[in-house]
């Protein structure tokens, strides 16, 4: 469906798509379409479960300029068109911080990072809910380092940077998108007031 609509709406636009062949052309390309039609397979075959989710993201000129992570079954959609002021600030005693983590594959670095943070671990599915459990308050930050796709991130970035997040790699670094090779190493998603300490603590791990 994602694909005729593209197709049909922007005909002159490549797509870069977990359930389609890479089609080099795209690196080319003035504006290229990163979607994964389903993000979270485990999560949407394990009825009722909702956190899955559909990600749709446009990328042009080097930069990620909109994007719409769904979540069908709690029948909300975040996007960058959207978005409001941003989130509020985390309060002064605001309880310890919450870190997203994977339910099913929880990375081995989580619970050092907690304790050194002083955080707790949130286990949930696929990473566009988990990027979106940011903006929606119910976590602080979403760090991933065991590499994914483009589509994994691309339209969660793009959401989250839109409600003034801070995205990065693990290392402070940009995160790019439409490269060569779609495999993305890591990826950091949180509230820009503990970027600073969150990325600091990241650095003095291995997270390999």
């Amino acid at each position: 469906m994602l694909a005729a609509a593209l197709a049909e709406r922007a005909p002159g636009d490549a797509v870069l798509s977990e359930e389609a062949a890479d089609d080099h052309a795209r690196l080319s390309a003035d504006r290229v379409w990163i979607i994964d039609p389903l993000d979270g397979t485990r999560e949407f075959s394990e009825v009722p479960r909702d956190d899955w989710a559909v990600h749709v993201a446009l990328w042009q000129g080097g930069e990620l300029v909109a994007g719409a992570v769904a979540l069908p079954a709690r029948g909300v959609t975040y996007g960058t068109d959207e978005q409001d002021e941003g989130i509020p600030a985390r309060p002064e005693g605001a309880p310890p911080l919450r870190l997203a983590v994977s339910r099913s594959r929880p990375p081995a670095f989580a619970e050092e990072l907690g304790r050194s943070m002083g955080a707790t671990t949130v286990p949930m599915g696929s990473a566009g809910v988990k990027a979106m459990s940011v903006v929606d308050g119910s976590s602080d930050a979403y760090v991933h380092a065991g590499g994914q796709y483009e589509w994994d991130s691309a339209a969660p970035v793009a959401v989250a940077q839109a409600y003034g997040l801070h995205t990065s790699r693990v290392d402070g670094s940009p995160l790019v998108y439409n490269k060569e090779n779609p495999w993305s190493p890591d990826l950091v998603v949180c509230r820009p007031e503990v970027a600073e300490e969150l990325l600091a603590a990241l650095s003095t791990m291995d997270l390999g």
